[in-house]
């Protein structure tokens, strides 16, 4: 709930800056002028550069969170079937042991036969 706050305020904001910054153009020095040279400037308008910047600061670090959470999800994944395997061990069988009573067999009908010698 609260990611989905912060995502709709962030939009909200971007478009409230591009709005009011439609009509506006700006020249963006590029590459600085160096000796004889003529400096490299390219025209635009203000929303546009600001997002280019905005995207060019947040693409790295956003890249590197996603490495992140791969590496640990790996990491996790790798303990979890390592602790998997150590706890695989054939399980004990119990034994009865002499406390516990036997259950008397029923006699069958041949040791009650009185022919049987």
């Amino acid at each position: 709930m609260l990611r989905t706050i912060v995502w709709v305020t962030l939009v909200i904001i971007v478009l409230l800056f591009i709005l009011f910054n439609a009509g506006n153009s700006a020249d963006l020095n590029v590459w600085p002028k160096v000796g004889e040279e003529q400096p490299v400037i390219v025209a635009g308008p203000i929303w546009a550069f600001a997002l280019g910047f905005f995207l060019l600061g947040f693409a790295p670090l956003w890249l590197l969170n996603r490495a992140q959470v791969w590496r640990l999800k790996r990491r996790i994944a790798s303990l979890e079937n390592s602790l998997r395997a150590a706890s695989a061990v054939a399980p004990v069988v119990a034994t009865e042991t002499a406390s516990t009573p036997a259950t008397p067999q029923p006699a069958s009908e041949e040791s009650n036969r009185s022919d049987v010698p």
